[in-house]
């Protein structure tokens, strides 16, 4: 597949472990630091969760905001407009999933924010 293809390059930051579930953390929780997150995300490692938010970063998904003005430093992650845009992608696939392969009613019924992951 040539590397310049829009669907490989997409899917060579969103197809990574982890990115998809950061992404919905986030839009559950609107803003939200990093213990917030790796507390909501228990199997995940700190150096994945940290190297998948510098990633969604700089690909403009996450906006990462720094309080230094007391201690401890205070980070937090919340969605950029492309990242809630990405969310709207995240729900077709659940109802793609919903429609041809999961059977699941509670998840028909109820927002990816609700979702409890």
């Amino acid at each position: 597949m040539d590397n310049n293809c829009t669907i490989y390059r997409t899917v060579d930051f969103i197809g990574k472990r982890w990115t998809l579930l950061i992404l919905l953390e986030l839009y559950k929780g609107k803003i939200r630091r990093y213990s917030e997150i790796k507390g909501r995300m228990a199997d995940i490692t700190p150096k994945m969760l940290s190297a998948r938010l510098k990633e969604l970063e700089k690909e403009g998904l996450v906006h990462k905001s720094i309080d230094s003005s007391e201690f401890p430093v205070k980070c937090e992650y919340k969605l950029t407009p492309k990242g809630n845009d990405f969310i709207k992608i995240i729900k077709d696939i659940k109802m793609w999933a919903l429609k041809w392969n999961i059977k699941n009613r509670l998840c028909e019924g109820i927002d990816c924010k609700q979702c409890r992951l």
